[in-house]
């Protein structure tokens, strides 16, 4: 391993995996005598060997004689990259003396008749770093630009430009090197590529010679190939942030150069434009070249990254975007479902009163599409991109109630549609229309009673006649429901009792047909855990009706509903004064006889299982209630029911609401801050990009948006995060500043000599425990006396799990070698990597019942308040929790809630808490973390651990 470490501390410009064992004895021989591809495969065995940390110095001389003479392309090429990896300096840093063979032989290749040979050596030359084998190359390197040949001068280009900005004493080897490239990019170089390196060289070299080529080239900007147009955008981005003042010429190549063909310079053009300006011209324009692209470009990572770029554009520029609503909307033609959820998102986000009835009609007409296509592979997909535009409708119609009449009768025709995730949806939408919109409860009442036979699952037909039971209040609806529900039920008793001859032989065949439910505990909205029940309704024949079928496979919370359901029916009936007696005491009678056989299918053998506790005990509250009803019972059936709901929608509506406000508040400003009047402003020479950018940087300034308090408070912000890695006694003081971001951690590291002598080699080395991989070794420093520098070191993320980097600070100083500083360990912290996310109570129930790792970790503080345990709770983990404020309050002694939050790689953490307080005043209970992988659950547990105690007192 030592000589592993040794050459990859030298500097690496190659990687090469090689794990095959070769004789030196072999090499040689083919070496000498063989064949150019002999010579070629020798020159690689010695190539992989010297990267696997072999060494081979008697191979040097053979190569020298054997090989350097090659004229063979290939040999050369590889003679190059033996070249690139031996050690060419001794262990005082000196040029060793047969390196002078090596030197001839790069002269003879810059002059080699051969254009490959040439331009391959010029490559070569780029990686070579030795200023005493570079020095005596540089007139034949600068006579390559004048080659016949683009692939020598392009390579030419690029060896004076690594040698001039990277090579130690390149400026003085070459001092006119930016004169050189202007002469050569003014003498009409034809190469696109040879154009475009010696313009990267002047951009990075020489700004103010690019800055002049470039006005001087203005016109003709347009005609460039990409390539050359890509760096001209990166030049004009760097102008723009040295000197701001210079925008507006700059804008007007941008806009020039939006004109393009090449999608590559369009989607920088739209980058580079909206880093430049914030007029509103500017912003649209380069809205309409990412929607463009989303359109044109078959490519699915493109469209999402364009998608992002859209959503972030969103943020600032939401009053532009929200004109451009429809040209987002096209990207749904896509067959992508990553990609139509990501439009859906970016367009519900931007509806207003204005666009509303355009992203609606265009919402129907893809849902009826979905629901046309019957391609290869489609439903599946269809069925969830269904679902998807059936719930942006839904938010569609709660954020505009006036659309939800053109769009509610089309979606019931939905509710029988097999995908139940998406019929759900459906129902979900028509109960909460049902209760804001009282003008259509009646339309929308009529269509459910005529569409209630086609309904075929079990949830979707629970909603359905929870919706029934509560809407049906004239005489004529609370008659048409008790007949809907009675034609679905079927006659009664659901099953015939047995006779002792036919009893086992039926039983047996009864128990085949009905013995396929399932049971499996699922999460209620409020925490607590129940038993669902999975039917299998294959073996029950088509023409039976869907209640009686659903109950005949042993659906019990469904008989509950249907009880309730005919309860809250058969009291509208009986309290209204339109019928007579004996109408009241037959519907009463019938509705008390369903109930019954409800209960009596429930316990008999018919079934696979028996009904539940809580099933029978509903039913048998159904049955007193309709049996003998009095004031307070009709009261809480009929009113109180109807009036938790409202509150809930209420609740639901008010919270959307304070979200919306909370996106779109402004910043505050102070009443004396500078504003700059429109009108008064000078216009000569300004064009309407400049006039308009000019207008929008005012306005920024006068809300807020450049608020130096702000950026202030992010100062302080980072000043708290700065984490201390050595003593104030060490040799070397180190602190650090982790900025965490998506996929990579940027490690900011300080280190400053606190001793009165020189450190030399001082290197920051560092190791990961967990998902986090080092991506490159920092490199070393000398450090003066009290002399600090800035080390960056870059790691990256491949999954949400606490992570550790430790290591230590080497340095060599002038009594020893070698000394070592310690670090500090630093831990990386999940809640990094999480955010508060908001999530549907449907959505978390699936995904809790999906999700197979779970973590449950035990109730252990020093709160004695369950509600205050949960906000201590919500507050350490970063979660939202999705439990409405109604819903925790009270003083019971006992709280069951879920959270939610979603990580930077998309991962889902669920959260459960059920805690509740005994009789000394000390809360107990289980805090059940659920997610997709092992390390989120893991690590959100161990963080909940150490934080649930609380504050010590």
């Amino acid at each position: 391993m030592g000589t592993i470490n040794q050459v990859i501390e030298r500097g690496c410009t190659m990687l090469v995996h090689f794990d095959k064992s070769a004789s030196s004895k072999e090499i040689k021989e083919s070496l000498e005598t063989g064949s150019n591809y002999e010579k070629a495969d020798a020159m690689k065995k010695v190539i992989s060997l010297l990267m696997n940390g072999e060494h081979l110095p008697q191979i040097f001389i053979t190569i020298v004689r054997y090989v350097l003479p090659s004229e063979d392309h290939l040999v050369q090429k590889l003679l190059l990259l033996y070249m690139e990896i031996i050690e060419k300096t001794d262990s005082e840093g000196k040029l060793l003396p047969e390196m002078i063979l090596i030197c001839q032989n790069l002269r003879n290749n810059l002059q080699h008749p051969n254009e490959f040979i040439r331009g391959s050596t010029l490559r070569f030359l780029c990686r070579l770093s030795d200023p005493e084998l570079i020095e005596p190359l540089v007139p034949s390197i600068v006579q390559n630009l004048e080659h016949r040949h683009p692939y020598v001068r392009r390579n030419a280009v690029m060896a004076i430009h690594k040698i001039y900005t990277e090579t130690p004493r390149g400026e003085i080897m070459i001092q006119d090197a930016p004169e050189i490239i202007e002469q050569l990019l003014n003498s009409g170089e034809s190469d696109l590529s040879t154009r475009r390196n010696a313009f990267l060289m002047l951009y990075h070299s020489d700004q103010d010679r690019a800055v002049q080529y470039l006005m001087a080239n203005l016109e003709s900007v347009a005609n460039w190939g990409d390539i050359l147009q890509t760096v001209v955008l990166d030049l004009i981005r760097k102008v723009c942030r040295t000197d701001p003042s210079q925008k507006g010429k700059y804008i007007k190549i941008i806009l020039m150069l939006l004109q393009t063909n090449n999608t590559s310079v369009i989607y920088e053009c739209a980058n580079t434009l909206i880093a430049l300006s914030n007029a509103p011209t500017a912003i649209k324009a380069a809205a309409n070249c990412y929607c463009q692209l989303i359109v044109s470009q078959g490519d699915n990572n493109v469209k999402l990254i364009v998608l992002d770029r859209l959503a972030d554009l969103k943020k600032n520029h939401r009053e532009v975007m929200q004109d451009m609503v429809m040209d987002i909307l096209r990207a749904v033609a896509s067959p992508s479902v990553d990609i139509r959820r990501k439009t859906l998102d970016i367009v519900l986000d931007l509806i207003n009163s204005r666009n509303i009835e355009e992203v609606v009609t265009a919402l129907k007409k893809e849902i009826i599409k979905s629901q046309n296509d019957t391609g290869l592979g489609a439903n599946e997909k269809n069925a969830e991109y269904r679902q998807m535009l059936v719930q942006s409708v839904h938010a569609c119609a709660v954020k505009f109630p006036d659309v939800a009449g053109s769009v509610v009768h089309m979606l019931m025709d939905f509710l029988g549609d097999p995908n139940t995730a998406s019929a759900l949806d459906v129902i979900m939408f028509i109960r909460e229309i049902a209760q804001t919109n009282s003008g259509m409860r009646e339309s929308i009442l009529q269509r459910l009673l005529d569409s209630f036979y086609s309904i075929r699952s079990s949830r979707v037909c629970a909603t359905a006649l929870w919706i029934i039971g509560e809407y049906s209040e004239s005489r004529e609806q609370v008659e048409e429901a008790l007949a809907t529900l009675k034609s679905s039920l079927g006659q009664t008793p659901f099953f015939e009792p047995p006779s002792d001859e036919q009893f086992v032989d039926d039983a047996d065949e009864e128990k085949e047909t009905y013995e396929s439910g399932s049971v499996r505990p699922i999460v209620l909205a409020d925490g607590t855990y129940a038993t669902q029940t999975a039917v299998d309704t294959a073996n029950v024949s088509t023409s039976t009706p869907n209640l009686r079928a659903l109950l005949l496979s042993g659906d019990f919370f469904l008989a509950a509903i249907c009880g309730g359901t005919m309860t809250k029916l058969g009291l509208r009936y009986m309290k209204s004064n339109t019928f007579s007696e004996e109408e009241k005491n037959r519907t009463q009678a019938e509705v008390m006889l369903y109930i019954v056989a409800m209960l009596r299918l429930g316990k008999s053998h018919v079934v696979a299982h028996e009904m539940d506790y809580d099933s029978t005990e509903r039913l048998s509250q159904c049955f007193a209630a309709i049996e003998s009803p009095d004031s307070e019972t009709t009261q809480a059936w009929l009113e109180n029911c109807r009036e938790s709901f409202s509150k809930m929608i209420n609740e639901k509506l008010e919270n959307d609401a304070k979200e919306r406000e909370k996106k779109e508040e402004k910043p505050k400003s102070q009443a004396d801050d500078l504003i700059d009047f429109y009108h008064l402003k000078s216009r000569k020479g300004l064009s309407q990009v400049e006039l308009e950018d000019a207008v929008a940087t005012d306005l920024r300034r006068a809300t807020g948006f450049n608020d130096p308090d702000s950026a202030s408070n992010a100062r302080d912000s980072k000043l708290n995060r700065v984490l201390q890695l050595t003593g104030f006694s060490d040799p070397v003081y180190a602190e650090s500043y982790i900025t965490v971001h998506q996929y990579d951690i940027v490690m900011d590291v300080t280190a400053t000599n606190r001793t009165n002598e020189v450190l030399q080699n001082v290197c920051l080395e560092l190791a990961t425990m967990g998902d986090l991989k080092l991506v490159e070794r920092p490199q070393n420093y000398t450090l003066a006396p009290g002399e600090s520098k800035h080390i960056r070191a870059n790691i990256k993320v491949s999954s949400t799990e606490t992570g550790v980097i430790f290591g230590n600070i080497v340095y060599e100083s002038r009594n020893e070698d070698r000394n070592v500083v310690v670090l500090n360990d630093i831990h990386i912290d999940i809640m990094d990597y999480i955010a508060p996310a908001s999530c549907a109570d449907i959505a978390f129930r699936n995904m809790w019942a999906e999700f197979e790792w779970e973590n449950k970790v035990a109730v252990n503080t020093k709160f004695t308040d369950v509600k205050e345990y949960l906000d201590h709770v919500v507050k350490s983990t970063n979660m939202k929790c999705l439990t409405p404020e109604s819903a925790l309050d009270g003083e019971c002694g006992f709280l069951a809630a879920n959270l939610y939050a979603r990580s930077v790689f998309g991962e889902d953490a669920l959260v459960n808490v059920s805690v509740e307080k005994d009789k000394d005043e000390k809360l107990g209970g289980y805090i059940r973390i659920r997610s997709k992988t092992q390390g989120i659950a893991l690590s959100l547990g161990d963080k909940i651990t150490l934080k649930q105690r609380g504050p010590d007192k």
